[in-house]
């Protein structure tokens, strides 16, 4: 597997570009902003972009989205219930800020769905809770997660912002990250990687998560 982590846009948010080895078939997932510098580290690996997949809706995950959409002719993927902020510009002007508007998905997302690309298979799975329509998005043969802004290292998503639900993130992180093998690496939307494994030991939340 073909694995770049690039820190994009206002506040260094992680966009993974990732590919399949044999056929160079990728995906971006979170394209946060600076879609010329994502363009760019495509180019370099030499993949044809199959799908632009976003974790969920937040202004910092979309901001390159219209950008590497038409860069490299992927087909944008979100779950639909994250639609109306995609509509709303990822919430910019809660911040009072402006961003390019982002297009609307090409394929909708539902829990259990698999992207396959190349030989790789993506499965979607449904943890809302920090934001609606939340995805992640889980490889289960190379054993990496790619979850936003769910669990972090050491760390889980804020559930302040609107749309935003503790019980509802806690359900997600138990019952969805959680039941993961603890060897899963978790690639989150900020910050460094993690394991689940790790997390169910270390993360000084999980006491909150009960």
């Amino acid at each position: 597997m073909i694995l770049r982590a690039m820190q994009v846009g206002m506040i260094q948010t992680n966009c993974y570009i990732v590919g399949c080895e044999e056929t160079k078939q990728g995906v971006v997932i979170d394209p946060g902003g600076d879609g010329d510098r994502i363009l760019r580290a495509v180019e370099r690996d030499g993949l044809d972009i199959r799908y632009v997949l976003l974790t969920h809706a937040h202004m910092d995950h979309i901001a390159g989205a219209a950008d590497v959409v038409k860069g490299t002719g992927g087909k944008l993927a979100a779950h639909p219930d994250a639609i109306p902020l995609l509509q709303k510009d990822g919430g910019a002007s809660w911040f009072g800020f402006s961003m390019p508007s982002c297009p609307l998905p090409d394929i909708e997302l539902e829990a259990g769905q698999v992207l396959e690309v190349g030989k790789l298979r993506f499965q979607v799975l449904y943890v809302p809770g920090h934001s609606p329509g939340h995805v992640a998005f889980y490889e289960a043969d190379e054993g990496v997660l790619f979850d936003g802004d769910v669990l972090f290292a050491s760390g889980i998503g804020r559930t302040d912002l609107p749309g935003g639900d503790w019980d509802t993130l806690a359900r997600s992180i138990r019952e969805v990250i959680f039941a993961l093998p603890d060897e899963t690496v978790v690639y989150s939307g900020h910050g460094p990687k993690t394991t689940v494994g790790y997390e169910k030991s270390h993360n000084p939340w999980l006491s909150m998560l009960r």
